[in-house]
């Protein structure tokens, strides 16, 4: 399952925010880069997604030099993600646009689930079998 800090980015973005990762780890300055890099002048929205991936960078560094409290993020987007609590997630996600704009225009069947799991997600149904519940996936 991807990171949840991951979800919303392109490939290309994501590649930039894994770079920056190993290269935050010795630097004291990140640079973002955007979609649309060396072909045109980046818009808002291409400005927004590489400041996106250079803020995942820095996180992801914070976390390999051991910088305390830098993994608390993490195991708050956890306890949510497992609690099923979606607006919690909106909340601690970076971009808390994105995320809440995917949900909206796709809403599944069930509150607990997503869209393109449905009955199959994997953490309502470990809910389930650890609070001793019956799990249907048909």
């Amino acid at each position: 399952m991807e990171h949840p800090l991951l979800f919303c980015l392109s490939r290309e973005r994501k590649t930039s925010a894994i770079g920056g990762a190993i290269a935050a780890n010795g630097a004291g300055f990140l640079c973002y880069v955007t979609p649309s890099e060396h072909l045109r002048l980046p818009d808002i929205e291409n400005m927004k997604e590489g400041i996106i991936a250079a803020k995942i960078a820095a996180h992801a560094a914070d976390i390999a030099k051991g910088v305390e409290g830098a993994r608390d993020w993490d195991y708050r987007m956890s306890d949510a993600r497992r609690n099923l609590e979606w607006d919690k997630m909106f909340e601690l996600a970076i971009d808390k646009e994105k995320p809440r704009r995917y949900r909206q225009d796709s809403l599944p069947e069930h509150e607990d689930s997503c869209t393109m799991c449905g009955k199959m997600y994997a953490v309502r149904n470990m809910n389930k079998i650890l609070n001793v519940e019956a799990v249907s996936i048909l």
